[in-house]
């Protein structure tokens, strides 16, 4: 497992986050001057986007973001990103939210899967990040913030070697390994099979430094070439015409990461039915993991670099319906599969006090739940509550 691989799946995840927001934030537009005090305008779009990617940019958020560090589990990434969503005047409830979060790795996971070479991983990372510029022109203060996660990028990752990225991309797919969500827009462009699993093509663009094969060269023990065999390959290939740049601008030349959803279509997610049969193998254990405590403590780190912006004054939050309809939000509700809702694992940490003030602060910013839990004794660590939300 590769402690360099956290950066990446979260700067690509949260990049396929904000392509779907935008989408259904436009989807969802009112013009301002026939909106009610409940829908959305441009206006409101914009500072949606400008207060997430600000949040998700947050420098002291980075730093512990780069640090080494092995993957949260998918339990507690989604934590990140449900504060993040929420980082804004926009509200998802849980149906949408479950939505999001499966667009979002299922996007992300087909472009691993399609990467020419391990490093090109590194060219969809800077595919997103020159999308979510995009989204921010008008902001200078945030765009600065995003060039300089992008110089932390081309520092750490520009001088890794081919063996390194290969076990970058080895740790996201052991990650995603067991999410089969099917997403209408990959079974109608037929990339992806009733089953949710990815249909991988066999010809087309060749990685970069690597030549159309059909030829077999044999050396003798000199080096020295003796003979050649040609043969039929069955496919159709194309050599890289050039690499992408890994510079600040440039031309990226790889696609992947690019936002699939600039062309206005309805995206819909379905649990295979396999994995409706497997769900209990494959989501997190309800059993205390002997690494929860170190994991969330790190996550309350990670969660503490986030300046979480509250709505001002006695502006409601907008709710976003990543739905086509409430009625399709509501079922998608009601068929949720119970293995979705974790059970409360109540994390006992013994702490300083300055560090115990921190995760109150933290925790002061997320929106509890009166629910029954376990007795507990004086000093635990509020992480726990995480697990509420």
């Amino acid at each position: 497992m590769s402690v360099r691989t956290l950066p990446l799946l979260f700067l690509n995840l949260g990049g396929e986050m904000l392509y779907i927001l935008d989408q259904r934030l436009r989807a969802q537009n009112i013009p301002g001057d026939k909106a009610r005090k409940d829908e959305w305008t441009e206006v409101d779009r914009k500072r949606v986007l400008n207060d997430i990617i600000s949040t998700m940019f947050n420098r002291k958020f980075m730093e512990e973001l780069f640090k080494p560090q092995e993957l949260y589990s998918k339990k507690a990434l989604r934590t990140v990103y449900d504060r993040l969503a929420h980082a804004s005047i926009m509200r998802l409830n849980q149906a949408s939210m479950d939505k999001l979060y499966d667009l979002m790795t299922m996007a992300f996971k087909y472009q691993v899967l399609l990467c020419p070479r391990p490093k090109d991983v590194l060219l969809v990372t800077f595919n997103h990040l020159d999308a979510i510029k995009g989204f921010i022109r008008d902001s200078p203060t945030i765009l600065h913030q995003v060039d300089e996660t992008f110089q932390q990028l081309t520092e750490i990752y520009g001088g890794l070697s081919a063996g390194e990225f290969q076990l970058i991309r080895q740790t996201l797919l052991i990650f995603f390994q067991d999410l089969h969500i099917r997403v209408s827009i990959f079974l109608k462009d037929k990339v992806q099979n009733s089953n949710g699993r990815f249909v991988l093509p066999v010809s087309g663009p060749l990685p970069w430094g690597t030549k159309v094969p059909g030829l077999i060269r044999t050396f003798n023990n000199k080096g020295e070439e003796v003979r050649k065999v040609e043969f039929k390959h069955g496919g159709s290939y194309v050599a890289a015409p050039k690499e992408g740049s890994f510079e600040l601008y440039g031309d990226r030349v790889l696609k992947l990461g690019t936002n699939m959803y600039s062309v206005n279509r309805p995206v819909e997610t379905h649990m295979s039915g396999a994995s409706e049969n497997l769900a209990a193998q494959t989501q997190e254990s309800i059993a205390p993991n002997p690494l929860a405590k170190e994991e969330l403590n790190l996550l309350a780190r990670l969660i503490g670099g986030m300046e979480i912006k509250k709505p001002s004054g006695p502006e409601p939050g907008f709710r976003l319906n990543l739905f086509t309809t409430d009625e399709e939000e509501e079922q998608a509700a009601l068929t949720r599969p119970e293995e979705l809702f974790y059970e409360v694992i109540n994390i006992q940490a013994t702490q300083d006090q300055q560090t115990n003030e921190e995760l109150a602060r933290i925790m002061g910013e997320f929106e509890i739940l009166d629910q029954p839990r376990r007795s507990a004794s004086k000093g635990d660590d509020l992480l726990a509550m995480m697990d509420e939300l």
